[in-house]
Parts: C-alpha cells; sequence; structure tokens
C-alpha cells in the first residue's frame, strides 16, 4: 500500500529539513571549517613577541638590576641602620617599584631584593661603612 504526502511518516525515520533550526551555531560554520585561531597567525604573534623580547631584553634588565640594587640598598638602610620594620621599608622606594620583593637575613645583616625572573640583589650592612651591595655578577 502507498502512502499518500498527507499521511505521516512511520515512527523511526527522520526527515530532512531545508531550514536549520535558528541558534544551532554548528550549521554557521561550513564543515571542515574551524572557528578557532589559525595556527599560522599563532606562530606570527609568538615571533613578533619573541623578537620584541629579544630588542627590549638590554633596557628591561638594567631596568631590572638598577631598581633591585636601589630597593636592596635602600631596604638594608632602613632596617640596619633606621632600625625599621622591612615591611615599613616599602614607602622609601620610588614609584613603580611594586614588583620588586624584598627579604632579610638578620644574622648576616643583608636585604636581598628581587625582581621577578630578572634580577636579584644584596646589600649587607657593615660597621663604619653602612650598607653596600654585593659585587655584581653578569
Amino acid at each position: 500500500m502507498r502512502q499518500h504526502a498527507a499521511h505521516p511518516s512511520p515512527k523511526g525515520s527522520v526527515m530532512a529539513t531545508t531550514n536549520p533550526v535558528p541558534g544551532n551555531l554548528s550549521d554557521a560554520t561550513p564543515p571542515g571549517r574551524k572557528t578557532r585561531l589559525p595556527l599560522h597567525l599563532f606562530l606570527l604573534a609568538a615571533a613578533l613577541a619573541g623578537i620584541g623580547l629579544g630588542w627590549f631584553w638590554q633596557p628591561l634588565n638594567s631596568f631590572a638590576v638598577t631598581g633591585a640594587s636601589y630597593a636592596a640598598r635602600v631596604g638594608c638602610s632602613c632596617r640596619f641602620v633606621g632600625g625599621r620594620d622591612l615591611s615599613d621599608c616599602r614607602k622609601d622606594f620610588e614609584p613603580g617599584m611594586e614588583l620588586i620583593s624584598l627579604s632579610q637575613d638578620v644574622e648576616a645583616r643583608s636585604v636581598t631584593a628581587r625582581f621577578p625572573l630578572l634580577a636579584t640583589q644584596t646589600a649587607t650592612y657593615r660597621e663604619g661603612a653602612g650598607c653596600v651591595l654585593q659585587p655584581w655578577t653578569e
């Protein structure tokens, strides 16, 4: 017996539609295309970041060493000459030195300043000479 168009389709069969369901995002992208950032754009961005870091490495490293040296010297003087708490010594820093951290060695009477990933400097208190930076190593 033949079914006419007016009759419903048998159970279990799926009818194809010509209009996709609104809001279905899988229909917005053609098959085989990805919506992610293409690999070549990622590699280009990484290469440009590497070139920029290489270009600015020397000035950036110099600023980090200078800032860490200043912070170690000021922190040491504040702590061992002025007798203040190390956490109070941050008041003496110049603006822009928020990334530098300080630590102390009470027995050695020294303060170490660290700029993350770039520089570490230590200043030690010496009687009669005050706080002196340890020799730099390159």
